[in-house]
Protein backbone atom coordinates (compact mmCIF):
# COMPACT_ATOMS: atom_id res chain seq x y z
CA UNK A 1 0.00 0.00 0.00
CA UNK A 2 1.34 3.45 -0.88
CA UNK A 3 1.91 6.01 1.87
CA UNK A 4 -0.87 8.11 0.35
CA UNK A 5 -3.32 5.19 0.60
CA UNK A 6 -2.12 4.38 4.12
CA UNK A 7 -2.65 7.97 5.28
CA UNK A 8 -6.03 8.18 3.54
CA UNK A 9 -7.11 5.14 5.59
CA UNK A 10 -5.82 6.92 8.70
CA UNK A 11 -7.80 10.09 7.87
CA UNK A 12 -10.93 8.05 7.11
CA UNK A 13 -10.80 6.68 10.67
CA UNK A 14 -10.08 10.16 12.04
CA UNK A 15 -13.15 11.54 10.30
CA UNK A 16 -15.48 9.49 12.51
CA UNK A 17 -15.70 12.49 14.86
CA UNK A 18 -15.07 10.62 18.15
CA UNK A 19 -12.96 12.99 20.30
CA UNK A 20 -11.33 10.21 22.33
CA UNK A 21 -10.45 8.24 19.21
CA UNK A 22 -9.13 11.41 17.55
CA UNK A 23 -6.93 12.20 20.56
CA UNK A 24 -5.48 8.69 20.44
CA UNK A 25 -4.30 9.34 16.87
CA UNK A 26 -1.71 11.85 18.12
CA UNK A 27 1.64 11.31 19.86
CA UNK A 28 1.75 12.13 23.59
CA UNK A 29 3.59 15.41 22.85
CA UNK A 30 1.82 16.33 19.60
CA UNK A 31 0.75 19.84 18.66
CA UNK A 32 -2.30 21.12 16.78
CA UNK A 33 -2.23 24.65 15.38
CA UNK A 34 -5.51 25.99 14.10
CA UNK A 35 -7.28 29.24 13.23
CA UNK A 36 -10.26 27.94 15.24
CA UNK A 37 -8.61 27.77 18.69
CA UNK A 38 -5.36 28.41 20.57
CA UNK A 39 -2.63 25.79 20.01
CA UNK A 40 -3.26 22.44 21.69
CA UNK A 41 -0.16 20.64 22.97
CA UNK A 42 -0.28 17.05 24.20
CA UNK A 43 -2.76 14.26 23.62
CA UNK A 44 -5.09 15.30 26.47
CA UNK A 45 -5.33 18.88 25.22
CA UNK A 46 -5.91 17.67 21.67
CA UNK A 47 -8.67 15.31 22.80
CA UNK A 48 -10.31 18.17 24.75
CA UNK A 49 -10.07 20.41 21.68
CA UNK A 50 -11.70 17.77 19.48
CA UNK A 51 -14.41 17.32 22.10
CA UNK A 52 -15.16 21.04 21.92
CA UNK A 53 -15.12 21.00 18.13
CA UNK A 54 -17.51 18.03 17.83
CA UNK A 55 -19.90 18.91 20.66
CA UNK A 56 -23.24 20.01 19.28
CA UNK A 57 -21.99 20.49 15.72
CA UNK A 58 -23.98 18.77 13.01
CA UNK A 59 -20.92 19.21 10.77
CA UNK A 60 -18.92 16.80 12.95
CA UNK A 61 -20.82 13.97 11.29
CA UNK A 62 -19.95 15.41 7.87
CA UNK A 63 -16.18 15.63 8.46
CA UNK A 64 -14.14 14.41 5.53
CA UNK A 65 -10.38 14.42 5.01
CA UNK A 66 -8.95 13.81 1.53
CA UNK A 67 -5.21 13.36 1.01
CA UNK A 68 -3.92 15.65 -1.75
CA UNK A 69 -0.20 14.85 -1.38
CA UNK A 70 1.79 12.57 0.91
CA UNK A 71 5.40 11.55 1.33
CA UNK A 72 7.64 9.48 3.56
CA UNK A 73 11.24 9.39 4.73
CA UNK A 74 12.18 6.69 7.23
CA UNK A 75 10.00 6.86 10.32
CA UNK A 76 8.44 10.20 9.37
CA UNK A 77 5.78 10.98 6.82
CA UNK A 78 3.55 13.91 5.98
CA UNK A 79 0.26 14.66 4.33
CA UNK A 80 -1.46 17.64 2.84
CA UNK A 81 -5.16 16.93 3.13
CA UNK A 82 -8.28 18.90 2.29
CA UNK A 83 -10.89 18.94 5.03
CA UNK A 84 -14.55 19.73 4.93
CA UNK A 85 -16.88 19.74 7.88
CA UNK A 86 -20.04 21.11 6.34
CA UNK A 87 -21.36 24.64 6.19
CA UNK A 88 -21.58 25.08 9.97
CA UNK A 89 -17.91 24.38 10.69
CA UNK A 90 -15.74 25.10 7.67
CA UNK A 91 -13.29 23.91 5.05
CA UNK A 92 -9.56 24.10 4.49
CA UNK A 93 -6.33 22.15 4.34
CA UNK A 94 -4.32 20.30 6.94
CA UNK A 95 -0.57 19.75 6.88
CA UNK A 96 0.44 16.97 9.25
CA UNK A 97 3.69 15.24 10.16
CA UNK A 98 3.41 11.65 11.39
CA UNK A 99 5.82 9.44 13.35
CA UNK A 100 5.93 5.67 12.88
CA UNK A 101 5.38 3.86 16.17
CA UNK A 102 7.10 0.66 17.36
CA UNK A 103 4.06 -1.38 16.26
CA UNK A 104 4.30 0.05 12.72
CA UNK A 105 1.31 2.38 13.03
CA UNK A 106 1.42 6.13 12.39
CA UNK A 107 0.53 8.88 14.88
CA UNK A 108 0.33 12.59 14.20
CA UNK A 109 3.19 14.59 15.73
CA UNK A 110 2.34 18.04 14.33
CA UNK A 111 -0.80 19.30 12.64
CA UNK A 112 -1.61 22.69 11.14
CA UNK A 113 -5.15 23.48 10.03
CA UNK A 114 -5.56 26.23 7.47
CA UNK A 115 -9.05 27.59 6.80
CA UNK A 116 -10.17 28.46 3.28
CA UNK A 117 -13.34 30.13 4.59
Amino acid sequence: MSIRDELQSFWNAYSAGDATACGAMFTADAEVHSPYAPPAVGRDAIEALHSTWTQGHAGAKEKKMTVIHAGRSGDLCWSLAAYTEGLEVGNGTSVSVFERQADGSWLIRMCSLNSTD
